[in-house]
C-alpha cells in the first residue's frame, strides 16, 4: 500500500507539473528516493496522495537529496 501511495503521489506531482506523460506513475527509483521521506515527514497522511505530495513540498527543505531531485525533475 505504501508504494501504491508513492506512486500515485508522482502521478499526481507529473499531472500538475504539465508534463505530457500525465499518466506516469514514477519508477521505482524516484519511489525509492521519497519513500523514506513520505514515511518521516508525512506519516499521518500516507493514502491521501494529495496530502503526501503537500507535505513533502512543505518539508521540500528537510527532504534527502534523492527526493528533492525527485521534484526538481518533474519542475516542481
Amino acid at each position: 500500500m505504501r508504494y501504491l501511495s508513492i506512486a500515485a503521489l508522482f502521478a499526481v506531482a507529473v499531472m500538475n507539473s504539465g508534463a505530457a506523460l500525465a499518466q506516469h506513475a514514477g519508477t521505482k527509483s524516484e519511489q525509492s528516493a521519497c519513500s523514506r521521506d513520505a514515511q518521516r515527514f508525512c506519516r499521518k497522511d500516507l493514502g491521501n496522495d494529495g496530502a503526501v505530495q503537500n507535505c513533502l513540498q512543505t518539508n521540500r527543505q528537510s527532504l534527502s537529496r534523492s527526493c528533492k531531485k525527485v521534484f526538481e525533475s518533474h519542475g516542481m
